[in-house]
């Protein structure tokens, strides 16, 4: 019998420095499947593959980062942490401080966080404080406390984020053999683009990959302070993850664009959600809004000739649609889908289904 995958702390000890094996907190994040998709390969005429990052613990890419730093913090004698959040970040924290047994503080945007987000950082016993103002007064606040008051602060401007973060892209490489040649995944608070990079950088540097891919970084257009070059004060898009209007990463996610001769770009909310519909119905993985942008951001750079034929390219998707299930019901019309009613009879069921 195969062994149990271990967690990122463990699989990934060598790259992150595990320093105390005692106080590492996992929930067996990390390992997650990199599937390829036949219906996008076929539109784009490139080799596509989708790193499914929902399929983490508490459904999205967040649980890598924060094992990391929950891990961290235990090992400096930390008794609570907070973070700043838009529902994945929180529910992650909320998650790995109950399995430390410390207490997870939530700073949450008030009325802007889902349902099923909200749900999960309730359930795993963490304070949770609506702050009537967006992120960023959220993320304001999470430093100050952690500036002034004994709790450690989990966003990823803490650096043991980003580096549980980076493990995916050591995964992409270990799965393919080498890096793939372009990388696209979606851009909020930026911290994940960074990890990425840093993951392929230091894979190139120690000879387990032989180049670095184009980072390609998609922001929604109703939040997208990188593409415009300005803070957003009221950042608005149905994909709740990346509704930031001053990333914290902004300038490292600069830096991989440019470093990798990549790009950031902007789509709109109907064409996030087409593409929320195109991966599930095409490929069978179902995202959550903020994930499917880079599927859609996948399109909209081959639509420009960007994707060069018999490319390898992966796509990050970062969590999990039962996060925000709603958006799943929402036909394109915009209306609410409603299942076919029938009695049970099944000339008549078949009958409907077209059988008969």
């Amino acid at each position: 019998m195969a062994n149990q995958w271990q967690g990122v702390l463990r699989e990934w000890a060598d790259v992150l420095d595990v320093t105390d094996a005692s106080t590492v907190v996992t929930l067996g994040e990390g390992g997650t499947p990199l599937i390829e998709s036949r219906a996008l390969s076929s539109m784009t005429d490139a080799r596509v593959l989708v790193k499914f990052e929902g399929l983490n613990p508490t459904g999205s890419f967040k649980d890598r980062g924060m094992t990391v730093a929950v891990s961290r913090a235990i090992e400096r004698g930390a008794k609570a942490i907070a973070c700043a959040s838009t529902g994945n970040t929180s529910a992650a924290a909320a998650a790995y401080a109950a399995a430390a047994g410390i207490q997870a503080i939530v700073l949450v945007p008030e009325g802007r966080i889902s349902m099923g987000k909200l749900a999960q950082s309730v359930v795993h016993g963490a304070r949770i404080v609506q702050i009537r103002g967006n992120f960023d007064d959220c993320l304001d606040i999470s430093k100050e406390l952690a500036e002034q008051y004994p709790v450690h602060l989990v966003n990823s401007v803490n650096d043991d984020r980003i580096e549980g973060q980076k493990t995916a892209a050591l995964e992409i490489i270990d799965v393919l053999g080498d890096a793939p040649d372009m990388h696209i995944m979606p851009v909020g608070n930026a911290g994940n683009i960074t990890s990425y990079w840093r993951g392929f950088s230091q894979a190139e540097t120690a000879g387990t990959a032989t180049r670095r891919p184009r980072m390609i970084g998609f922001q929604a257009a109703g939040a997208a302070p990188i593409v415009r070059g300005e803070i957003v004060r009221d950042p608005d898009t149905v994909a709740t993850a990346i509704r930031i209007g001053n990333p914290a990463s902004w300038q490292q996610a600069l830096a991989a664009r440019d470093e990798s001769g990549g790009y950031i770009g902007a789509i709109d909310d109907a064409g996030i959600l087409r593409a929320q519909r195109l991966l599930a119905s095409s490929t069978g993985v179902f995202v959550e809004p903020a994930s499917a942008i880079s599927v859609a951001g996948l399109l909209e750079r081959h639509a420009a000739g960007e994707i060069p034929a018999g490319s390898t390219v992966t796509l990050t998707v970062t969590g999990h649609g039962l996060k925000d299930a709603a958006w799943g019901l929402r036909l394109e019309d915009g209306s609410d889908a409603t299942p076919e009613s029938a009695d049970a009879d099944t000339a008549q069921v078949a009958q409907m289904l077209g059988l008969a």
